[in-house]
């Protein structure tokens, strides 16, 4: 199995077993070691009381975006610090992407970007997560 095959069954086991993810309509675009595209779309029920995309609904976003890239190295990751700077808003009906930079990766840790933007490219959130890798391979 090569590395792109090994990724894809990785982050299949954990979305199938991921309801937030699911929750969230996420559309894997795209999967890799140290890759997730993905893609929602913000939904009502996911507004605020000012008519806008919850804070939470694109940190949740970039945080499986996080959490895929990180995995499909074949190691069990975990996120052990994440932090978000929201820059624009979403609204309803409004298309958001995830695009991840994996900064710099050691046998223990991974440090990632992840820029949320939305249907026009416009970036709304800057997302940097580090992970703790387990040391325990995914069995796929």
């Amino acid at each position: 199995m090569n590395e792109l095959e090994l990724a894809t069954r990785i982050v299949d086991r954990m979305y199938n077993h991921d309801p937030m993810s699911q929750w969230l309509g996420i559309e894997r675009v795209q999967d890799g070691p140290g890759i997730s595209v993905l893609r929602m779309v913000v939904r009502k029920e996911m507004l605020n009381g000012f008519s806008i995309a919850h804070g939470g609904i694109s940190y949740s976003l970039a945080d499986s975006a996080l959490a895929f890239a990180s995995n499909a190295h074949g190691v069990q990751a975990v996120s052990i610090e994440t932090s978000i700077a929201h820059v624009a808003q979403a609204r309803e009906g409004d298309v958001l992407t995830t695009r991840v930079e994996e900064k710099s990766l050691t046998t223990r840790t991974g440090l990632y970007h992840v820029d949320v933007v939305n249907q026009d490219g416009k970036v709304i959130a800057f997302f940097k997560g580090t992970v703790f890798r387990t040391g325990k391979m995914w069995e796929v």
